[in-house]
């Protein structure tokens, strides 16, 4: 039995309807072939957080898919805050999650890209979801996989079947992530960028094709820096990830989390095993001051 979907306001080529009411053509490429991008921004009462390195990110997404951005960052901002402001006033919820996708249109099926059609743009919104503080307390489980998934990983691709495929193999095992690693290197986890910590510094895989630059990149070098935490992107074996002292998530609805099982065996060393950090506690206390000073 199919869900009912919700009638909250969504945003479909340039008309604001009700998200059950919204439908697309069976031909779009983004249905047939995947060929879109997409980005989720995060809402903390009402407020969107970084909002412009979002932006950035789907302005980089779509250049290198070649295509158009058919809004301004101000146009897509007003847009945006009126899908808060009614999702806030039917649902009561004040942190919410921004989805926006855009597919490169509608053309009869062809793998070469057509010329001059125009994009579908797609944007609703929904209730944000964060960790629950048992999660924080205790921290989750992650298992590991070899990233089998395609060598675009810097594009936030729709195409997500390669994460979704991750994803079910720690969910097949009641575990929050799949930690990936690419030729005995730590890439990314399945819907999560992953840090570890080292002698009290964080350490991060180096940006590449391999790994989407999570908007919390910048982030946390930005929070490392704030509290004289040592911070570097570099790669990271697998052992090293086993080894680690800390070991983290970061993305929008998780912000950052502390992992303390991977694959079964407890992380970290002595009194600390199997429990959340103290680099990651900093970490978590400034993200909730960033979220007050970065939302617009």
């Amino acid at each position: 039995m199919m869900q009912a979907l919700p009638d909250t306001l969504c945003y479909l080529n340039g008309e604001y309807l009700r998200l059950c009411d919204a439908k697309v053509s069976v031909l779009d490429r983004g249905f047939i072939f995947g060929d879109g991008c997409y980005e989720v921004v995060p809402v903390y009462g009402q407020r969107l957080f970084r909002f412009e390195e979002h932006m950035a990110r789907l302005e980089r997404s779509l250049a290198k898919l070649r295509i158009p951005n058919p809004h301004s960052r101000m146009e897509w901002l007003q847009r945006m805050r009126k899908l808060i402001a009614a999702h806030a006033e039917q649902e009561g919820a004040r942190d919410q999650l921004v989805y926006l996708q855009l597919t490169r249109g509608v053309a009869l099926r062809d793998h070469v890209m057509p010329p001059d059609i125009a994009p579908t743009v797609f944007m609703m919104v929904s209730t944000m979801k964060p960790a629950t503080p048992e999660q924080r307390h205790a921290g989750v489980a992650c298992t590991t996989a070899r990233d089998f998934r395609w060598e675009r990983g810097d594009i936030k691709s729709i195409s997500l079947l390669g994460n979704v495929l991750a994803r079910q193999m720690s969910a097949d095992q009641g575990a929050a992530e799949t930690i990936l690693f690419r030729n005995g290197h730590l890439t990314e986890a399945s819907a999560s960028n992953v840090w570890i910590v080292q002698e009290g510094a964080v350490l991060g895989p180096p940006k590449s094709e391999h790994v989407l630059e999570g908007i919390r990149y910048g982030l946390i070098a930005e929070l490392c820096e704030e509290l004289g935490i040592g911070f570097n992107l570099r790669p990271i074996s697998e052992a090293e990830v086993f080894a680690a002292d800390e070991i983290m998530l970061s993305s929008a609805t998780k912000e950052v989390l502390p992992v303390t099982r991977l694959d079964g065996q407890p992380v970290g060393h002595g009194a600390g095993k199997g429990k959340p950090g103290p680099v990651y506690a900093r970490l978590y206390e400034a993200y909730q001051r960033a979220k007050a000073e970065q939302s617009i």
